[in-house]
């Protein structure tokens, strides 16, 4: 039967590489399940092709990952035929062999030491079977998967600051001493203080029952909450209805629009002002006066012009962000100004500099392979090293876009996958840590998991049985972690704001970098160009 499983291989394209030891073990998978061995290699090939391997070489190595895969396709035809029966496979037997380890453990007689004391030791023996990753199982860590075979791990791809790193000979960041890192850890965590800004999104809200009213109304809070803080600054007057004629120039402020459902273009660029001031009327916006502009459909500006005709509002100046209030007390007299200043120092020398460290980290937190999240405990680990006092995590947790997810060749729920494996894994993070370690946790609207809308609620963990140290986050969510505010969002903003965005480059031989000007809109309009974004 050898020969007959060589050729099969042979006719389906794909070589041997240790071909005795492969042959053999595939004639004993044809025993075992009863396969021929045409059904042996269809099998091979939809394990290939689901593993995303680069060549079409047989390899000993990937045997193991191989026979995992016979096991889950005859489970699955015997739970067609019979629901009832159970096939026993290797995740059964190491699941044994586990609880025989732990009962003779507690077989063993010797000194009684506490939890904590417990933990760190368990901690200690796991990471050298790990390698470091004390939250891999005994059976990850049999698995061969891409993710573990790769080279260049904890390489540093970027440095913004060009702090120096800690790299070994070949790229890899050296693994510290686990005696350190246990002596270390008896330093508490310095604990950082946690307050969460909250926008009226709470877990289970309904969704998607907002009426054209709702909608009118928030927009017209946009251009006059704009228009306000553009007064204010005492730089501009107060704004004025840009839809009627007059030679004089005037001041108004509005939201862009497209007139189409194209992209913005020359001929396609409206304003729309206020009900307070122009009823809400629409006006074609010309700005081939300005020799630099960058304008996307629903950001909020003031425009500088006159409209002789009263169709088209001619642009001489455009203001695209709020002046800062420094920038309004430039005008003010001097000796206002010297108490002012005064003020603000005696302010910065009151208040004591803070240092929070922190690790922020975006899904998905899974290999394209598998859904073993290995990414994520890889992660922890790291931060188990480095000691965060705040750990972000952004999602997607459970990716929809992940080919089992979408496949759904999944056995558990979604939910069941997000307590089991995500919850279980920050929550032994957090139990080694100690109390004072605190983590965040921002949703994905690819999250399969919750609900697929934006702005998102919060993952709703009060029914869950988790520890207090977790915090979640509305997406977009607001919190402040000793006295640095944090705004956080899985919305890929500066994507949309590329696709929508119409710009002019001036001609002065600056250099002009795209990316932060898209930037910048998210500093200039502040929390409106969220709504932008979920409106658009």
């Amino acid at each position: 039967m050898e020969e007959e499983i060589k050729a099969e291989f042979l006719k389906s394209g794909f070589t041997l590489d240790e071909e005795q030891e492969i042959l053999k073990k595939c004639h004993t998978f044809c025993q075992d399940y009863g396969l021929e061995p045409s059904d042996l290699v269809s099998s091979w090939e939809i394990y290939y092709l689901n593993r995303q391997l680069d060549e079409s070489v047989v390899k000993d190595a990937e045997m193991d990952g191989f026979l995992g895969h016979l096991q889950s396709e005859q489970l699955g035809a015997s739970a067609k035929k019979d629901p009832g029966l159970h096939m026993y496979s290797f995740k059964d037997v190491d699941m044994v062999l586990d609880a025989e380890d732990e009962d003779a453990k507690d077989v063993i007689l010797g000194t009684p030491i506490d939890k904590s004391e417990k933990l760190q030791l368990d901690i200690y023996d796991s990471a050298h079977k790990t390698n470091g990753n004390i939250y891999s199982s005994e059976r990850k860590s049999k698995l061969v998967t891409p993710f573990g075979k790769r080279s260049n791990k904890f390489v540093v791809k970027f440095n913004i600051d060009n702090l120096p790193t800690i790299e070994t000979a070949n790229g890899i960041e050296e693994h510290y001493d686990l005696e350190d890192g246990i002596i270390k850890r008896v330093q508490p965590l310095k604990s950082s203080s946690l307050v969460v800004h909250r926008s009226g999104l709470e877990p289970g809200c309904r969704f998607m029952y907002d009426t054209i009213e709702d909608r009118f109304n928030a927009i017209e809070n946009r251009i006059r909450k704009h228009a306000a803080a553009l007064v204010a600054s005492s730089l501009y007057e107060e704004p004025m209805d840009p839809s009627v004629a007059s030679q004089r120039s005037m001041f108004a402020v509005g939201m862009i629009c497209c007139d189409g459902e194209g992209h913005l273009n020359d001929k396609s660029i409206l304003l729309q002002s206020s009900v307070e001031h122009s009823r809400g009327q629409l006006v074609r916006l010309e700005l081939n006066k300005l020799s630099y502009f960058s304008v996307f459909p629903g950001q909020v500006v003031g425009i500088k012009g006159h409209n002789p005709s009263g169709h088209c509002l001619i642009a001489s100046e455009l203001v695209d962000s709020v002046p800062l209030s420094i920038a309004a007390d430039a005008d003010l007299p001097p000796t206002k100004k010297q108490a002012l200043d005064g003020e603000i120092q005696a302010t910065h020398l009151s208040s004591t500099p803070t240092e929070t460290t922190m690790i922020i980290a975006a899904g998905p937190f899974t290999t394209t392979d598998n859904l073993l999240f290995e990414p994520l405990s890889e992660l922890l680990a790291y931060a188990t090293r480095n000691s965060p006092q705040l750990l972000i995590l952004l999602g997607p947790f459970i990716d929809s876009e992940h080919p089992q997810i979408k496949k759904g060749t999944v056995d558990l729920s979604f939910d069941d996958i997000f307590q089991s494996e995500v919850l279980r894994m920050v929550q032994d993070y957090l139990e080694y840590m100690g109390p004072n370690a605190r983590l965040v946790m921002v949703p994905s609207i690819r999250d399969a998991n919750h609900d697929f809308v934006f702005p998102q609620p919060a993952f709703d963990l009060d029914s869950l049985n988790v520890r207090l140290q977790i915090t979640s986050l509305n997406n977009p969510g607001i919190f402040e972690a000793d006295q640095f505010m944090i705004g956080c969002c899985t919305v890929d903003i500066l994507k949309h704001l590329s696709g929508e965005e119409m710009s002019r480059h001036s001609m002065d031989g600056q250099p002009n970098d795209r990316l932060s000007r898209l930037a910048n809109h998210i500093l200039s309009q502040q929390r409106q160009l969220l709504s932008t974004v979920s409106t658009s």
